[in-house]
């Protein structure tokens, strides 16, 4: 019988998959007592799904229980260029790195399926395709498969890749010898505590969701609280500030590989004004089959305009008064807000 690890690796790296670990579908005490506490300090914010089916999400074969193994994957989509350049154009308005292009989850979740299916035809198991969509704690799961470690904002750090890893995971009923989980390589450093800018870590691995921009301007659905607009500067959806600053990006290739996450020429350095006179039609067009598409004309439109308020231009402020009256409160409170800010 052929060897699966071996077989399942070269597999992966031919599909172009950047990497691969195999851990047990088992995890420690530790990671449900981690997710309890962040869920009972309410840290999660509108982000009910985690608390959810938290058995399942914390523990593999309480989701499937004929798991054997979970072979963790990850995808690369580094930037060429610094992703934290355009914070010093106010008047531009920032994305997130993963967002400037296709949403990834359909790319990873195709190549995923074709991993699978070779392992069932050479393999008879059987297998579940995870990307993003279910209760899986994909980062643990990544750290104990030997692809890297939490690091101290949260995230999965790679010694390859650094920050930049996309997940996914493919849970089967095929016992395959595990992977050495990885150690962690912080240390002492703390750049990616000390540059959030709404001071959303309670500590080194305690992130407080509730303040983070990512969330802010992609999972809250109401007004951005008051004490937090002027932080979030030039960000319009997400922040990769405590991911770009990570020490390890240095060992991760210049740029993705993978075509479909190279950055869009028009949401490298979008102008705030276009994206203000942006219709929901428009909206929709322009971000067709982007992550962005999915917080919707309004939610965006509320991040653009918070934007143009922290932007310091007058020029904008007409952009601003075309929607004080706007039918949606939030909207319609952001622009009050920015003209507010624009006429200090």
């Amino acid at each position: 019988m052929k060897d699966p690890r071996a077989t399942i690796r070269a597999k992966a790296l031919a599909l172009g998959f950047d990497a691969i670990g195999f851990a047990p579908a088992v995890l420690g005490p530790e990671v449900r007592a981690r997710l309890q506490d962040f869920l009972d300090q309410n840290h999660h914010g509108e982000m009910a799904w985690l608390s959810e089916r938290t058995d399942q999400r914390s523990q593999p074969r309480d989701l499937w229980p004929e798991a054997r193994s979970v072979i963790c994957l990850g995808l690369s989509y580094a930037p060429g260029s610094n992703p934290l350049a355009n914070l010093a154009t106010p008047t531009k308005g920032n994305i997130s790195v993963y967002a400037r292009n296709r949403d990834y989850h359909d790319y990873f979740k195709g190549l995923l399926k074709h991993l699978a299916q070779a392992i069932v035809s050479q393999f008879g198991s059987d297998v579940k395709v995870f990307v993003d969509t279910a209760p899986v704690m994909e980062k643990p799961l990544a750290a104990q498969a030997g692809l890297g470690w939490g690091g101290k904002h949260t995230n999965l750090v790679s010694r390859q890749h650094g920050s930049w890893l996309f997940l996914g995971e493919i849970y089967t009923s095929l016992a395959i010898p595990p992977d050495t989980p990885a150690e962690n390589h912080c240390g002492r450093c703390s750049r990616c505590l000390d540059i959030c800018p709404t001071q959303a870590f309670d500590g080194p691995y305690k992130l407080n969701a509730t303040r983070c921009i990512s969330y802010l301007t992609i999972e809250h659905q109401g007004s951005i609280p008051v004490e937090l607009r002027t932080k979030i500067g030039n960000r319009i959806y997400g922040c990769d500030d405590c991911l770009a600053v990570c020490p390890w990006n240095h060992f991760a290739k210049a740029a993705t590989q993978h075509e479909k996450f190279h950055p869009r020429a028009d949401l490298i350095a979008p102008d705030l004004a276009m994206f203000a006179d942006l219709g929901d039609a428009a909206f929709r067009i322009l971000f067709a089959g982007s992550p962005v598409k999915r917080i919707g004309w309004q939610r965006f439109l509320r991040n653009v305009l918070i934007a143009i308020g922290n932007s310091n231009d007058q020029s904008l402020l007409p952009h601003a008064h075309r929607h004080i009256t706007h039918d949606d409160p939030v909207v319609a409170d952001a622009a009050q807000w920015a003209a507010r800010q624009l006429t200090l």
